[in-house]
């Protein structure tokens, strides 16, 4: 054989190689978790690493009704605690790899060439019933979905969800919520802060109160029985310095401690 040919089949193999190593990782991932996640997906891949990954987002009911039914899910990360309770109870998560990693804040946001002045007064009813007169509020569905059921949480504790719910659109995801906004289908909306920071068709009229809700932490774990090198490869780098910053860099806070 000669020198070329040796040359060719070598590299051919180590193609090939390669390509056998090559694992496939599903993540689940909420909605709002999307710019950063698929950035930390490139930073991976530019370790060296030749694992498929594949991130699916939505909201954290619906990935977490997915995987119960039975979605090849590898790593899911829900927008608050209950999602990633809901699939605990069902023995459906490796619950030693269960951690919080991000946690977030809400924000009231309008689109960005909106001039009307708010003097926001989040427990008041007038307040409300003056500034929603004539548009709505987008949430995601307040019936399931984190960052709605975060803001119908801060409505009804300071007593004026009667008030707002009404003027509601609901939509099926946070994104989805932010999208009406942008769009002017709705003056205002409630999203996470990390949401309004990476889109510049709408700005922050003013953030919720932490206390008005249960914390924004994100919770991640991997599935039952879908551990495995390339899948717990792609959890840690996910709780790496590395990736930390990009979530920085959207708008999301380190977590509070486990």
């Amino acid at each position: 054989m000669n020198k070329f040919k040796k040359t060719a089949l070598t590299l051919l193999l180590m193609n090939i190689g390669l390509f056998a190593q090559a694992d496939n990782i599903t993540v689940f991932a909420a909605a709002s978790l999307q710019n950063a996640v698929d950035e930390i997906k490139v930073n991976y891949a530019e370790t060296g690493n030749k694992d498929q990954i594949e991130a699916l987002y939505d909201s954290s009911s619906n990935l977490a009704r997915q995987i119960e039914q039975g979605a090849p899910a590898d790593i899911f990360i829900s927008a608050n605690q209950s999602w990633m309770n809901y699939l605990e109870e069902k023995s459906l998560i490796d619950d030693a790899t269960r951690t919080n990693i991000v946690k977030n804040e809400l924000a009231l946001i309008t689109y960005t060439e909106n001039q009307t002045a708010y003097n926001v007064d989040f427990g008041s009813n007038e307040f409300w019933k003056e500034t929603l007169a004539n548009t709505r509020i987008a949430l995601g569905d307040p019936d399931h979905v984190p960052a709605g059921l975060y803001a119908k949480e801060s409505f009804e504790k300071l007593g004026v969800w009667k008030t707002v719910e009404p003027k509601v659109a609901p939509a099926q995801n946070v994104r989805a919520a932010m999208l009406l906004v942008e769009v002017k289908e709705a003056d205002l909306g409630a999203v996470y802060s990390s949401d309004a920071s990476v889109s510049n068709k709408v700005k922050t009229v003013a953030t919720f109160p932490g206390e008005l809700h249960e914390p924004i932490e994100y919770p991640i774990a991997i599935m039952k029985d879908r551990a495995n090198e390339a899948t717990n490869g792609f959890y840690n780098y996910l709780l790496s310095d590395d990736a930390a910053a990009v979530f920085k860099k959207y708008g999301f806070a380190a977590p509070s401690k486990n």
